[in-house]
C-alpha cells in the first residue's frame, strides 16, 4: 500500500467521519474536527491517503467509490491523526485507521510521520492517552517506544473506562524516529 500524508482539510471531514463513527464508541464530532483544522493554532490534523492502489487506482474510501472516494480516481482517505505541538511536546490526540485498512501499516505510517515531524519541530517528548482495553493501539505505541506512565481513572465518559497515559522521550542524540 502506497500512502501519502497531507494536512486535513474541512472538505475531508465527511470521509473522516465515516471512519470515526465506525471506529469509536464515543466518536469525535464534525465540529471537533473543524476546531482542530481552523481554530486551534497548535493542532496538526493529518490524513493518510492510499495512492496508486490496484490497477494504478486508489482503493475504495469508506463509503466511497471503487475509484477512490469523493473525487473519481482520487486517493482514498484510509486513516487520519491529530496531534498538538505544545512547546517542546507532541501530544497525540487521535490516530484512526479505517477498518478496511487495518493491519496494513497505516497506523505505523501515521505514527512514524507524526513523530518525525514533531522531532523536526523541536519536540523532546510525545504523550498520548489510550483506552486501557485497546490492546492493538497500546501495542502500536509501545512499538514506537511509548511506555505507560499513569492511569486516568474513569477518563472515558461513555463507559467510565480508564485511560492509559503513555510517554516517549526522544533520544538526545537525535536518533530514534
Amino acid at each position: 500500500m502506497r500512502l501519502r500524508l497531507r494536512p486535513m482539510r474541512v472538505g475531508d471531514i465527511p470521509e473522516v467521519m465515516k471512519i470515526e463513527v465506525r471506529s469509536f464508541s464515543l466518536p469525535w464530532t464534525e465540529d471537533a474536527f473543524v476546531r482542530e483544522i481552523e481554530k486551534i493554532p497548535f493542532s496538526r490534523p493529518l490524513v493518510a491517503e492510499e495512492v496508486g492502489g490496484r490497477n494504478g487506482r486508489a482503493g475504495p474510501a469508506v463509503g466511497g467509490s471503487a475509484t477512490g472516494g469523493p473525487a473519481a480516481g482520487g486517493p482514498a482517505i484510509v486513516g487520519y491523526a491529530c496531534w498538538w505541538e505544545v512547546k517542546d511536546e507532541c501530544h497525540i490526540t487521535n490516530v484512526t485507521v479505517s477498518p478496511e485498512a487495518r493491519r496494513r501499516g497505516v497506523g505505523k505510517f501515521l505514527m512514524r510521520e507524526i513523530l518525525k515531524d514533531a522531532r523536526r519541530r523541536g519536540a523532546v517528548r510525545a504523550t498520548l492517552e489510550a483506552r486501557n482495553s485497546n490492546g492493538a493501539a497500546v501495542s502500536l505505541y509501545e512499538g514506537f517506544g511509548f511506555s505507560p506512565v499513569a492511569m486516568r481513572k474513569g477518563y472515558y465518559p461513555d463507559n467510565g473506562e480508564d485511560a492509559l497515559v503513555m510517554l516517549m522521550e526522544f533520544s538526545p542524540d537525535g536518533g530514534g524516529v
